[in-house]
């Protein structure tokens, strides 16, 4: 299975909210301690505040924040939340797609069941389990005498 950088990123700000839960996080912030879009962040971020996983605030000492504790949030709900509308393939669209074998398919239910299972495993973590640590010291930053 392959999530969308849509979750990916999701997870990876959420992973790095976790770390400091009480603290208000800027989509600039994490865009830039990420190297990634402001403007896709802050599309995600809409997305986890509707979804109730964060609290947004505006104006100066804005951002979001947590809506819960760490540990009351499973990764396997921010994952359904972030993927939501994805499918996993094609005849599991809201439509169906256009699969030409259904009705004689024998794969769909082996795939229900396997992305059943893998958002089972993923309940069975959360936020707290993996909020990122500090990251490692390497030495000075280039360019620094030591």
């Amino acid at each position: 299975m392959r999530l969308t950088s849509f979750t990916d990123y999701g997870l990876r700000m959420l992973m790095r909210m976790a770390s400091a839960p009480d603290r208000a996080f800027s989509t600039a912030e994490l865009a830039g301690e990420f190297g990634l879009s402001r403007n896709h962040l802050t599309k995600i971020m809409q997305r986890l505040a509707q979804g109730g996983i964060v609290a947004t605030r505006r104006g100066g000492g804005g951002g979001a924040v947590l809506a819960r504790a760490p540990h009351e949030v499973s990764v396997g709900a921010i994952v359904r939340l972030l993927e939501e509308g994805q499918a996993l393939v094609e005849c599991f669209a809201a439509n169906g797609g256009d699969c030409t074998i259904t009705g004689c398919c024998r794969l769909k239910a082996r795939l229900r069941s396997a992305e059943a299972a893998f958002l089972s495993a993923l309940d069975r973590s959360t936020l707290a389990d993996i909020a990122l640590g500090p990251r490692p010291n390497f030495g000075p930053p280039s360019g620094t005498q030591l």
